[in-house]
């Protein structure tokens, strides 16, 4: 019985579990393959989601999916706890102990034996050292980090929302500079009641900005707040670089660029942050940008576990990884966020997307096919299929690879956007097969037709 160990219960490596505990695992007549998830949370959700969640648009409990129960239905097991360290020369994982949130004990540390080791433990949020930003702001890496933001938004409008009613006036004065974005027109002259700055203008921020904005709507809609969301909520969205989403065209760029302008949202580039504290973001040109809420999503890095584990790593801690998906140890395998698989062309490694694990993983359930039979290992080749980024619940822009030319084809609004909804359809059915994906889906609508459109506590 060959046993497979699988670290980190994501995109990837959830999927991994699933496609391989259907073809090898326990639940076949003839087991092959003893397949094994570790993971430190009980329940897996899809990351792209997590905007969603932090605006209060999903609630993240009828979205997450239970490992035991995954485990069950599809013939591997499942083993809750961090990933403490590997001792390569027997062959194990170490696994921490499980405690409760009073710290007594569930389950002790544990070493689980392997022959064949999958690294899938994503990534956390990088915040390049910069003063006070890992004290003074928010992550969107877990539901706790996305729940606590949506909290704390609800809480600043209304508190906010009650100040302003019981002053009875408001102070006149500018509404913060307007950078790069000229939006000063949009808050009048008076200054906004409540001030949210995300810092990084790749998928998650931009994503972060334009259902910020939706969620600021709802609530005032539901009453929450008696504020104007658009002259009394600002939402400043900075990146140290020449645009946002530099990671796509510039034409997806400019495109997402207006739509967030037109909503309000203050669009800073070419702005570095040099300091984070309480209240305030502080940039290199002297700047104070005010600040009660912030979020940082300005870059990723590897858990910072993985330089502790003796395999080579790049400077974001990444594991680096042979074409083979293999690390320096032949029976060690890292994919996803956490590995450094380099291009063909070797300038850039793979991106750190969602589809880059799912490829992964698809890849190695062929891999781990020829390591039972005995046969050499096919190389991994990633094919970018284009990017979308949302801009609400009825737009989005983005990219898809291969147009009638040989290059991307461009798509935006209503029609951008239900692509956009398929991709996580989409990895809903290769958990659960396409019939249970469309239930669902189903589900989901109706109880949408139910609730409020945003989470109102």
């Amino acid at each position: 019985m060959h046993r497979l160990l699988i670290v980190g219960g994501g995109a990837g490596g959830l999927e991994l579990a699933t496609r391989l505990g259907d073809a090898f695992g326990a639940s076949k007549t003839r087991q092959r393959m003893a397949i094994t998830l570790i993971d430190r949370n009980p329940t897996h959700m899809w990351k792209p989601l997590l905007h969603e969640v932090a605006a209060g648009s999903i609630d993240p409990f009828t979205h997450q999916l239970e490992y035991a129960a995954q485990a069950h239905w599809h013939g591997f097991e499942f083993e809750q706890g961090d990933l403490v360290g590997i001792d390569r020369i027997n062959q194990q994982v170490i696994v921490g102990a499980l405690c409760d949130e009073h710290g007594e004990h569930i389950l002790p540390a544990r070493t689980l034996p392997y022959d064949t080791l999958v690294l899938a433990v994503g990534s956390t949020t990088h915040y390049f050292d910069v003063k006070g930003a890992a004290e003074h702001s928010l992550a969107l890496d877990t539901v706790p980090q996305a729940e606590r933001f949506r909290r704390r938004l609800i809480a600043a409008a209304m508190r906010a929302g009650h100040s302003d009613r019981h002053c009875g006036t408001r102070t006149p004065g500018a509404s913060g500079a307007s950078g790069a974005s000229g939006a000063s027109g949009t808050h009048g002259t008076r200054k906004p009641r409540v001030n949210i700055a995300i810092v990084g203008g790749g998928a998650t921020g931009v994503e972060l900005a334009a259902e910020l904005r939706s969620a600021t709507d709802a609530l005032a809609a539901y009453g929450l707040h008696k504020l104007d969301p658009l002259r009394d909520i600002r939402i400043v969205l900075i990146d140290s670089g020449p645009r946002i989403l530099p990671a796509l065209t510039e034409r997806v760029s400019a495109a997402a660029l207006e739509v967030l302008r037109k909503r309000g949202i203050d669009v800073r580039v070419d702005e570095r942050i040099t300091e984070v504290t309480r209240d305030a973001l502080h940039t290199a040109s002297g700047e104070a940008i005010p600040a009660d809420l912030t979020v940082w999503a300005a870059g990723i890095r590897a858990p910072a576990v993985m330089a502790r584990l003796g395999l080579p790593v790049n400077a974001l801690g990444q594991v680096l990884v042979r074409p083979t998906l293999q690390t320096d140890d032949e029976h060690i395998f890292a994919i996803g966020d956490c590995a450094a698989c380099p291009l063909p062309n070797g300038s850039r490694n793979v991106p750190p997307r969602a589809q880059a694990a799912h490829q992964q993983a698809s890849f190695l359930v062929k891999a781990m096919k020829c390591r039972l039979d005995g046969t050499a290992l096919p190389a991994f080749h990633y094919r970018d299929l284009g990017s979308l980024v949302s801009l609400g619940h009825t737009s989005a822009v983005g990219s898809l690879m291969g147009g009638l030319a040989g290059d991307s084809l461009f798509l935006g609004g209503i029609v951008a956007r239900v692509m956009y909804k398929s991709l996580y359809r989409m990895h809903v059915a290769a958990l659960h097969g396409w019939k249970r994906m469309v239930l669902n889906t189903i589900a989901h609508r109706l109880r949408r037709a139910t609730v409020p459109r945003v989470k109102l506590h």
